[in-house]
């Protein structure tokens, strides 16, 4: 059982191929009914008022009435309801992806590779069945839609309240008693941030509020595939006072630039040539807890550079990806900041290390960007 009820599935998509395999995959799923289909938006927003699903599997590109499109409607008209982007792997499918989880799609799947069947279902039921069962746990994945693109000032209140934050929570950020060390700690050098499921809208909100100035670079890996993580990136800059890119193999590391590993790749920190500055290794090492690329892969590589120097920062995700390289690095005298439950939409990755006494401080997201430039300053 995915929750106390059921969760209330409708699959809109414009391919019959794919409306009858989503479908079949979420009546196979205990805990989850499938309510409809639909093969257009517009039949999609007269079924939401029918038939009242909890969420949508939507299809990105659809004739008449697109996926954004769709999105725009639930969001304008508070229908209360969450989705799940179905998309293609291409620019403009991944464009449009960015654009989604802007508005507040909860996650996405990617249409199959696989020319085989029975291949592509597995394919999809293993990507969209913990999404499903996240957004059941999640205690406000419905109202994302709502309130995507509203981004609460540092402190401030979006409504009463910060996104992914509820009525009567505080945004107080939380020290974590301190941990004996046997390597002093310096202002940080490098930020290292890891995060998954809910990370576009997290990003969206956390990185535009650091200075242009910081003054170390910063290396996210954020789970996702190829082609999506340079649309992430693009996106970002247009936002950000820092520079965001996707990383490119042997580049070296700038102050004031953000570095996005890129999807289907491993991103780790080597010597530079000179053997002073860092350089970006992109490398095809294989998946480490299903991650590619994972967040335990580079902050292992941090670790062996920055002793003493480095701000870790571990963020909304499902699954534990993360947790041994803060261990790694908190052995190291690293600073690591954990966000908090309230404010993740799914609060996997910095359970652990929460749990285990990692964190040096826990954050609502509002306060991340705070707390990332005080560690260099």
């Amino acid at each position: 059982m995915i929750g106390r009820k059921n969760l209330r599935v409708l699959v809109v998509d414009d391919t019959i191929v794919y409306r009858k395999a989503i479908s079949d995959i979420i009546e196979e799923i205990p805990g989850v009914e499938l309510v409809g289909v639909a093969h257009n938006g517009k039949i999609a927003l007269s079924k939401i008022n029918l038939l009242k699903p909890d969420i949508l599997t939507l299809d990105i590109e659809m004739p008449q009435m697109n996926g954004i499109e769709v999105l725009m409607e639930i969001q304008k008209n508070h229908l209360g309801v969450g989705a799940i982007m179905v998309s293609t792997l291409t620019a403009e499918g991944s464009d449009m992806t960015m654009r989604a989880l802007e508005l507040g799609a909860f996650d996405f799947i990617l249409k199959p590779q696989s020319k085989n069947q029975t291949e592509g279902k597995k394919e999809i039921r293993a990507a969209l069945e913990p999404i499903l069962r996240a957004y059941a746990r999640s205690r406000f994945g419905s109202s994302l839609i709502t309130r995507a693109g509203q981004i609460a000032p540092a402190g401030g209140t979006l409504g009463k309240t910060h996104l992914g934050q509820h009525p009567g929570e505080t945004t107080v950020v939380r020290p974590v008693q301190a941990r004996p060390t046997s390597t002093k700690r310096g202002k940080s050098e490098i930020i290292a941030i890891g995060i998954s499921t809910g990370g576009p809208n997290a990003l969206n909100q956390m990185l535009p509020k650091l200075p242009g100035n910081l003054g170390v670079p910063v290396l996210i890996v954020q789970h996702m595939p190829p082609v999506f993580t340079k649309s992430l990136a693009a996106s970002l800059d247009k936002k950000c006072q820092l520079t965001v890119k996707e990383a490119e193999n042997g580049e070296n590391i700038m102050p004031n630039v953000v570095y996005i590993a890129p999807g289907g790749k491993q991103m780790k920190l080597v010597a530079g040539t000179d053997g002073q500055h860092r350089r970006i290794k992109i490398t095809d090492d294989p998946p480490e807890n299903s991650c590619k690329p994972s967040v335990d892969y580079l902050f292992r590589s941090v670790g062996d550079y920055y002793v003493g120097r480095t701000t870790a920062v571990i963020m909304t995700g499902m699954g534990s990806d993360g947790t041994k390289g803060l261990g790694i690095l908190r052995d190291k005298s690293a600073y690591i900041i954990g966000q908090d439950e309230s404010s993740c939409i799914v609060y996997g990755m910095p359970k652990a290390p929460a749990e285990l006494g990692y964190l040096d401080v826990i954050a609502p997201l509002g306060k991340i960007a705070d707390e990332i430039v005080k560690s260099v300053k």
